[in-house]
């Protein structure tokens, strides 16, 4: 279960923060200086053999930086984990735990859906270093069970998956996981923690792309791995020292300011989603719509619930989507027709089923099938931010209704 509201809140607010001793300065500081005056004996001048490089005196930003230590402090409150490594993008943070738990002759499981620079490098780098993948739908328990062999070692989950929102039982493909003697992660980017923490359901690493909702600005790129200390620790000392996959002390300050406000964001994004979400699903132009909270989602009883506030994402199908995306592009002004998602103004975008298979998917028979059961030929999806929900629903139907014929 998520933290209760307040708890949370209070979290993305304190979690973490040191007041400045020489001018009380409340707001997190930003310290850009790469290297630190040490004493000696007091810091070391290889990682090899520390047990814990967060625990040594401030000395070189790539080890640990002041303004990105309380990033990752604040990241492991509210993910209810012992510590974080925040990363420079959430692309490094999926390879700094892939490249640094697996080694040559083991065997991965991921989502057959994910985040494509995700699947890219499950698919095209991994096998590069002789780690075997395989792609499976997570949301099926007998093709878990299919998949698993001797020499499985990670499972890696994204939920709601991006970008057909399906979702995965987090809490029942822990216990198979582990059961099996492997270790779970899983992509939480499009939840949050204020709706859903995966620790607390079994997981052993929570991955983010501080770059989306997180820092919620759109201006600051970052990934975060949070967990048991010891193996951030772990991961600290290889990907983030020998990969060089450190955050910026500039990003992490501009992230911290994000998540002060992340709880009553998320709130409001999500309730405007789910309001949007109903809209759409009356409109005539709109064949389909998929959301979480709605009771028409084929896992809406998960949903309720693993992630009940149903997130700040939705997609929805129409006929024609190419003609419909350059309509949209063209008429929505309160709407930005762009990609990412996760920023204070909304965005929308057409995701092309076609396009998408032959740049990040290899799905294949029924998996195939599956994908365009949920997608058919495209999906727009929409990330919902801040603005009032009247004006969005204005927006959108201002360019939904236009006669595609006459664009």
């Amino acid at each position: 279960m998520n933290a209760p509201s307040d708890a949370l809140a209070t979290l993305a607010l304190h979690a973490g923060l040191q007041i400045d001793p020489s001018t009380g300065a409340i707001a997190p500081g930003l310290c850009a200086s790469v290297n630190h005056l040490v004493k000696p004996g007091e810091a070391a001048f290889s990682a090899e053999g520390v047990e814990d490089l967060a625990q040594l005196p401030f000395m070189y930003a790539r080890w640990t930086n002041p303004t990105v230590r309380q990033l990752e402090q604040r990241l492991a409150a509210l993910e209810g984990g012992e510590d974080a490594l925040a990363t420079a993008s959430g692309v490094a943070a999926i390879a700094a735990v892939w490249l640094s738990l697996l080694r040559a002759g083991d065997h991965m499981i991921v989502s057959d859906v994910c985040y494509a620079g995700a699947r890219e490098l499950a698919s095209r780098m991994l096998p590069d270093f002789g780690i075997e993948v395989s792609a499976v739908n997570l949301a099926d328990p007998a093709a878990l069970e299919a998949a698993l062999r001797p020499n499985t070692r990670w499972v890696h989950a994204e939920t709601p998956c991006n970008p057909l929102l399906r979702l995965t039982d987090l809490r029942a493909l822990a216990e198979r996981v582990h059961a099996h003697g492997a270790r779970l992660s899983v992509d939480s980017t499009l939840a949050t923690p204020v709706v859903s923490q995966p620790l607390t359901l079994g997981a052993d690493l929570v991955i983010h792309s501080l770059t989306k909702f997180i820092n919620g600005h759109g201006d600051a790129l970052g990934g975060a791995v949070i967990g048991p200390r010891a193996l951030i620790a772990r991961l600290r000392a290889r990907a983030g020292v020998h990969l060089g996959a450190a955050l910026s002390a500039q990003a992490a300050w501009l992230i911290l300011r994000g998540i002060d406000t992340l709880d009553v964001r998320l709130r409001r994004a999500c309730d405007s989603a789910g309001r949007i979400a109903r809209w759409l699903q009356m409109h005539p132009q709109v064949e389909a719509v998929v959301w979480p909270g709605l009771e028409s989602h084929p896992q809406h009883a998960l949903a309720q619930r693993q992630m009940p506030l149903g997130g700040a994402v939705l997609t929805f199908r129409t006929a024609r989507p190419q003609a419909m995306a350059r309509q949209l592009a063209a008429r929505l002004r309160r709407v930005h027709y762009a990609f990412s998602l996760g920023h204070q103004r909304s965005l929308v975008v057409l995701l092309d089923t076609a396009a998408m298979m032959e740049s990040s998917y290899d799905l294949h028979g029924e998996a195939l099938a599956d994908y365009r059961r949920w997608a058919g030929d495209g999906l727009f999806r929409l990330s919902v931010g801040l603005e009032h929900p009247d004006d969005l629903i204005a927006d959108l139907d201002q360019a939904l209704s236009t006669p595609l014929d006459t664009e």
